[in-house]
């Protein structure tokens, strides 16, 4: 017998948040569980707990949703018991949970007759256990001592059967013997009447050999985790020894406790290895007798998987698994609002695996998956919420702003949230698009266009559409010239001392900035630091290299590159230097001076005379000069940040041509400022650019002065000049108080604080971060923004509508974040309308524009329409003019030498709703030649009561009677 108790919504038609708080079904916080009642209880009740959230939130008719029996019966109140709740999403059934009657009645008045039996026989006394429920503990009184007999090899009390065991009679046990039985969960302790043990008279039994009169079962089950207890005593003379062994061979675990001395094996914790068969074996000096067991261990449903909620959208599909293991394995069923689910035409349900094709309205509600073996029965629940709803984007806006280059491709996304998913079509200003080898609508709704020309530059409009409604959402597509460079840097040959130019010239959208940076032979050229010998030269357009005083080691190769925020090109030039040397026409041989020491260098000799200069000779084989002490100091001594004690040091690395040598490395030289006492360390690494030093005695944010110098194998070279760097610091100690939140839109809150008043001891602030989240357990990351400086505000945009959204707020500095203020929270608003603004009529008169259209109804989940925006503009480039009005109608007061573009957006608290179409408005030379013969077709319909628009021209198809 199973019984139910319900927890009922409360009000089916309440609101929907009163505080923000997110519609639910019923989700359990507490469950049932199993209850043994002891009859003999002072206390009159129980309780079954139950208690489970949801909103609207469940209506409980007992306390806390649990059921309280007061002054049970045992032959009316024992059962299985399953609690219910529901509200207005659906019904869940818990875990089912047992009531049972603990007791335990007394022994039978009548005398138990005396047990005769030789000295060295051995005997059972049996204990007789009166009618009880609930597990037992026996022992044993001997004349009536308060003091229980004390078990031995030779006693031996069984915790299954209550009986008591001599394996030998010695004169000394003579007397009378009584059971004494306690259960723990009834309570209670009673006594059986006395049983005497006398020895006969005639004689003494001899040995013999051991007989097993305590056996444990053949086939024990055990749940795993729980502990076993198999019992083996034998009667015997000698007393029987008793040992145990694994069947199998298996050495017994470490884990197991056994006493030779006594016939119990204790098994905790027990695990499937533990499973198998089990020996005990009795021995004397007569023989031995053995017992023999298995052990079975059976596992209760455990979850692998369980199901998720899901809100999807109609005629959606639905996939559900949930995966249990147990042993013996579970079988599964499906509850949907905590009736039995079957497979039937549109629901298929295999095993652990639930699947609707095509998802109807009716299919939302509460589901469990029941994982069942013969131990145990476990429940999986979620909601399955089937969404309809018009299209809305809200929440994946079209972008607003898309930037791409000629030639190139866009894609523009055209998400909308839709239940059922919306059809999708895209528009170019008033033009439909259609597919095409370079137009192409993707699957997902997205719009993908290649080969980029100017002429696709425009705003496009993805429209949405189900049997719901529709929604529209635009975004700019803007074309840029692509980067070419036109003129680019050539090989050159140059002599030592000339000045060379190497040419770097591009073509570019005008209104990208160009950036154009050098390297040479892989190292970049910082131009800003005004190196020796390289000079940017050039208009905005021209990135040119000029090398003066060339010298031999400016050899290589030579990289220009090119980059805008949308590109990025590179060109490259190869510069050999030769030296200028003219010795005799009869020498051969000449030194050359003032090289680089440590580099490779190539000869080449050229012949001349009065007529001209001849070819150059083929290049030596490669020499190199010999190494000498480094020259040259590292630039851009810098650092700061790292942790507490710490004094981070950094510098721009020397090239390699300038390192003279093996061996190369840096010295760094620091002190505290104002100390007089250097401290100095070496960096061994060619390529380092950083070191650290750590010394405990360091405070945050102390100045040091620090010099950084260079060494190779043949000593020490040059010192860079004094820099002064600061040491690191602490994370901020202290936590902004007096934070709050305030909801901006459906989209965007502010959040603020007050300011820190640190110093050193406290910690700089160099900035806040705030921390924003939801607690919907599908979106587990933080969202983070920092601000910089004293600002104690920030608005969090991209946030979801009508979402209670939780932030903090702790400062940062380069050591880290500081702790966290107290979380505030704060509801977004709910999403703008949806529905743009319809049936725009307008007239023209002169210089003024009388616009009228429909009020926009919104829906439950949206904001409410709290006035209009018209935008108007002469043409789509440039800026628009924005009217704000709380009517439905507006006049606008405009000069009418060009065309005119209107749309007409709402205002709502949760932000700009979506817009109309644009409407074109020609300027008024183009409509004087036709004003006549309108004016007179609307005057005819309008006497005879009847506007037809469509015998208008098509520009004026967006008029209403009204209007005129």
């Amino acid at each position: 017998m199973v019984l139910l108790w319900k927890l009922i919504s409360l009000l089916p038609f309440m609101s929907c948040s009163t505080g923000g708080e997110t519609l639910h079904g019923p989700i359990f916080i507490q469950e049932p569980y199993d209850i043994t009642y002891s009859m003999g209880s002072a206390n009159p009740e129980i309780l079954l707990n139950c208690t489970a959230k949801g909103y609207p939130l469940p209506y409980y008719r007992l306390v806390g949703g649990s059921l309280a029996i007061n002054n049970p019966h045992k032959n009316q109140d024992i059962g299985t018991y399953q609690c219910l709740a529901t509200n207005s999403f659906g019904t869940i059934l818990s875990r089912k949970a047992k009531l049972q009657f603990a007791y335990l009645e007394n022994f039978e008045t009548r005398l138990r007759s005396p047990v005769s039996v030789r000295e060295g026989q051995g005997v059972v006394l049996l204990c007789g256990t009166p009618p009880h429920h609930g597990g037992l503990s026996y022992t044993w009184i001997f004349n009536n001592n308060t003091l229980y007999l004390q078990e031995d090899s030779r006693r031996f009390v069984s915790q299954a059967t209550g009986n008591l065991y001599l394996a030998k009679v010695e004169p000394w046990d003579v007397g009378n013997y009584t059971c004494a039985v306690s259960s723990a969960a009834a309570q209670r302790r009673v006594w059986g009447p006395p049983t005497a043990l006398t020895l006969r008279g005639d004689g003494v039994m001899g040995e013999y050999e051991p007989k097993i009169e305590v056996r444990f079962p053949e086939t024990t089950y055990a749940a795993k985790g729980s502990s076993v207890r198999l019992e083996c005593f034998a009667l015997g003379n000698p007393v029987p020894s008793i040992s145990w062994k694994r069947s199998d061979g298996n050495s017994l675990a470490k884990k197991i406790q056994h006493s030779r001395a006594r016939g119990v094996l204790e098994i905790p914790n027990v695990q499937q290895e533990d499973e198998g068969s089990y020996e005990c074996i009795a021995g004397n000096t007569r023989g031995i007798n053995i017992a023999r067991g298995q052990l079975f261990v059976y596992a209760p449903p455990e979850w692998d998987k369980k199901i998720q909620n899901a809100f999807l959208s109609l005629y959606d599909s639905l996939f559900w698994e949930c995966k249990a293991r147990g042993k013996p394995s579970p079988s599964y069923s499906w509850l949907k609002n905590g009736q039995p689910l079957v497979s039937e035409e549109r629901i298929q349900i295999e095993n652990g695996t639930l699947l609707i094709p095509m998802l109807n309205l009716s299919d939302s509600g509460l589901y469990q998956c029941v994982a069942e073996n013969k131990y145990d029965a476990i429940y999986a629940n979620a909601e399955l919420r089937v969404i309809a709803a018009a299209p809305d984007f809200s929440r994946n806006p079209v972008k607003k702003l898309s930037l791409v280059q000629v030639g190139g491709e866009v894609t523009i996304g055209c998400k909308p949230s839709a239940s059922p998913r919306a059809a999708v079509s895209w528009r170019k200003g008033s033009e439909v698009l259609r597919q095409n080898k370079r137009v192409v609508f993707l699957e997902d709704g997205s719009l993908r266009i290649y080969n980029i020309s100017k002429a696709d530059a425009g705003i496009y409009t993805c429209v949405a559409t189900n049997q719901f409604g529709a929604a529209r959402n635009s975004g700019n597509l803007i074309v840029k010239e692509r980067t070419v460079i036109t003129i680019p840097p050539s090989d050159t040959d140059a002599t030592v001392g000339e000045s060379i130019v190497l040419p770097c010239q591009v073509s570019h959208d005008p209104s990208l900035d160009v950036l154009f940076s050098w390297s040479f032979n892989g190292q970049r050229i910082d131009l800003s630091r005004g190196i020796h010998h390289f000079e940017r030269i050039g208009r905005e357009s021209a990135g040119d290299l000029m090398i003066r005083n060339i010298q031999l080691h400016h050899s290589g190769k030579y990289v220009c590159m090119v980059q805008t925020s949308l590109d990025s090109q590179s060109a490259t030039a190869d510069i050999i230097v030769r030296a200028p040397e003219v010795i005799n026409g009869r020498t051969h041989k000449a030194t050359v001076v003032d090289l680089s020491p440590w580099v490779e260098y190539e000869f080449r000799v050229v012949a001349s005379n009065g007529v001209g200069v001849g070819e150059p000779s083929r290049p030596s084989a490669l020499l190199k000069t010999k190494a000498a002490v480094p020259v040259v100091a590292p630039m851009n001594i810098s650092g700061g940040g790292g942790g507490r004690s710490e004094l981070v040091i950094t510098w721009e690395p020397v090239s390699e041509e300038l390192q003279n040598g093996e061996g190369f490395g840096y010295i760094v030289m620091l002190r505290p400022l104002g100390s007089t006492t250097w401290t100095k360390a070496v960096v061994a690494s060619v390529e380092s650019s950083k070191y650290v030093y750590r010394n405990e005695s360091i405070t945050p944010l102390s100045p040091f002065e620090v010099k950084v110098g260079v060494y190779n194998n043949e000593g020490e070279g040059t010192l860079s000049s004094i820099s002064i760097v600061y040491s690191g610091e602490d994370e901020p100690q202290m936590a902004p108080v007096g934070a709050s939140a305030l909801s901006v839109s459906a989209a965007a809150v502010e959040v603020s604080w007050l300011p820190i008043p640190w110093n050193r001891h406290t910690g700089r602030v160099l900035g806040y971060e705030v921390l924003y989240w939801t607690d919907d357990p599908k979106e587990s990351t933080a969202g983070k923004v920092r601000v910089s400086g004293n600002v104690t505000a920030k608005n969090i945009t991209g946030l979801r509508a009508n979402t209670v959204y939780f932030a903090t707020v702790r400062a940062y500095n380069t050591a880290g974040t500081g702790p966290s203020s107290t979380p505030v929270n704060v509801t977004t608003r709910k999403s703008p309308p949806s529905q743009p603004p319809a049936n725009i009529a307008w007239k023209l008169t002169n210089s003024k524009i009388c616009l009228n259209w429909e009020h926009v109804k919104t829906m439950e989940n949206e904001s409410e329409v709290l006035g209009y925006k018209i935008l108007y503009r002469q043409n789509r480039h440039s800026k628009a003019h924005i009217l704000e009005t709380n009517n439905t109608s507006a006049e606008l007061l405009v000069p009418f030498e060009e065309d005119y573009l209107i749309e007409i957006r709402t205002v709502s608290d949760g932000g700009d709703g979506s817009s109309s179409e644009e409407i074109r408005i020609p300027k008024i030379s183009s409509l004087s030649s036709g004003a006549v013969k309108l004016s007179q077709r609307i005057n005819h319909a309008l006497t005879s009561g009847i506007l037809l628009l469509s015998s208008f021209p098509c520009w004026f198809k967006q008029c209403s009677a009204v209007d005129f």
